[in-house]
């Protein structure tokens, strides 16, 4: 059912003056700015990683010169991994400049621009000017946010502020609005066609807005069919990757999704399992002060993106590190919001709400990286810098996981891992690039030495730089 609203002057006096006078949008940049300082601020650290940085930074690229958006890590179309069609409104951005700060700052603003909607779901429903900013807090302070934010780039960030705005459109009838919002999600990545679809039932069923209900499951469900079916297929020669996580389900999506309604008995084990309760118990206490039984119903349009969570055979969708968690979040802030609006919980007043949300950062995002783990490599990052200067022309390049999305800019980039090294062609590549003390994610310095001696022993190679274990072999005629 519609939430009741709550009288407008319950939990003001709670808030502090100076939280008064700050309007939301000079605090909305602020925080922008501060998301896109920290994952720059990595990225210059060389801790972005090819995956998934590279991958979406070379797309984008692509397209925007343009050329195939064929993906050399994956060695096919971007649009075969994830249907995320919402890339090719990015190349504009290239067009201006080619950089991938581009999308450390688009990235930041969509988490930070959230934020708006919110608030105004907040106002709509009753609230307070204190408790109002305090649910803005309790989303900008929510571990995931800053987390997802340090993670490289994904679209899937953009489908936070898109739900948002998608319900603020539906609950003030504003069906077109709701439309393009819905359609822009869909965009961002195959699998939120998921949650279109249960954002449509949860209108449907508990919000009553049966227009807008209908449009995200018709929507929702034509591009499940067609992402999945057609788009992905044709342009991937893997098909369908996440399928494999639910191997145990069946080896089709409508085999999985059959299984799914029909074997309890294969679904319940994957359920009930102590990761799935860790899982659960870090998803939910960031938030614990606003949740309440009663109010729970905005979690229905989240169902689909917490099942898939809890039955993955991946550990990466059971944490607050990575994006496969984003969909829900929005949902929870609404069932938030809801019992605050109901005034559930003696505690729900805006200094216990931030003073918790900050003991849940502190406790679960992760800032002490930065004077921890992202100081690890100081002593090769001049080098490095140094060495990737000279990479000057948009040849084939070969280089670690950590270094591959600072040159992501040409049409070819491999990484020198374990898996790839040995087979490699090294006579096809221009450039190759490798940092010995730190060989970055899946090789070693062992497998850096045997490529340098294999290098060293080829005329077609020259070496062009070499300082604190960096070196640079480019190819002869070059």
């Amino acid at each position: 059912m519609i939430e009741s609203p709550l009288p407008e002057k319950q939990g003001l006096d709670d808030c502090p003056a100076s939280w008064r006078s700050r309007p939301l949008v000079w605090r909305t940049p602020l925080v922008a700015l501060l998301l896109f300082l920290c994952s720059s601020a990595r990225h210059l650290l060389f801790h972005s990683t090819a995956f998934d940085l590279t991958h979406f930074d070379q797309a984008v690229y692509l397209i925007g010169q343009p050329q195939p958006a064929i993906v050399s890590l994956t060695e096919y179309h971007f649009l075969g991994s994830h249907a995320d069609w919402i890339l090719y409104l990015l190349a504009p951005l290239y067009w201006l400049y080619p950089s991938v700060y581009w999308l450390f700052a688009v990235q930041a603003g969509a988490l930070a621009i959230a934020a708006l909607p919110l608030w105004q779901l907040a106002r709509d429903a009753g609230l307070s000017l204190g408790l109002c900013r305090a649910v803005v807090w309790a989303y900008w302070l929510y571990p995931l946010v800053f987390n997802i934010n340090l993670f490289d780039f994904h679209p899937s960030v953009l489908a936070v502020p898109l739900l948002l705005a998608a319900v603020l459109a539906a609950r003030r009838q504003q069906v077109g609005w709701f439309t393009v919002a819905v359609v822009l999600l869909l965009g961002c990545r195959a699998a939120l066609s998921l949650t279109a679809i249960g954002l449509g039932f949860w209108l449907l069923v508990a919000e009553r807005r049966r227009r807008c209900g209908a449009i995200a499951l018709l929507l929702g469900s034509l591009w499940l069919v067609l992402a999945t079916q057609w788009i992905i297929p044709t342009f991937s020669t893997v098909g369908v990757e996440a399928l494999g996580r639910y191997g145990f389900l069946g080896n089709s999506l409508p085999e999985i999704a059959l299984n799914l309604f029909l074997r309890p008995d294969l679904v319940l084990p994957h359920l009930l399992t102590a990761a799935n309760l860790e899982y659960l118990a870090l998803l939910l206490l960031p938030l614990v002060w606003g949740l309440s039984l009663r109010h729970l119903t905005p979690l229905l349009a989240a169902a689909p993106d917490l099942l898939l969570n809890l039955l993955a055979d991946y550990p990466l969708q059971k944490d607050l590190l990575h994006q496969y968690s984003l969909p829900i979040l929005p949902f929870l802030l609404l069932a938030a919001i809801a019992s605050l609006a109901h005034r559930r919980f003696w505690w729900q007043r805006p200094r216990w709400i931030v003073l918790w949300s900050l003991v849940g950062f502190l406790a679960l995002a992760k800032p002490g990286y930065f004077w921890t783990r992202y100081l690890e490599t100081l002593e090769t990052w001049s080098a490095t810098r140094a060495a990737i200067a000279q990479v000057d022309t948009p040849g084939r390049l070969l280089t670690s996981a950590q270094i591959a999305p600072h040159l992501s800019h040409r049409p070819v980039v491999k990484l020198a891992t374990m898996d790839a090294a040995a087979r490699e062609d090294l006579t096809a590549f221009d450039y190759i690039l490798l940092n010995q003390p730190h060989p970055g994610w899946n090789s070693t310095p062992e497998l850096v030495t045997d490529l340098r001696d294999r290098l060293s022993q080829q005329p077609e190679f020259r070496l062009r730089f070499d300082r604190d274990g960096v070196v640079l072999f480019v190819r002869a005629d070059r």
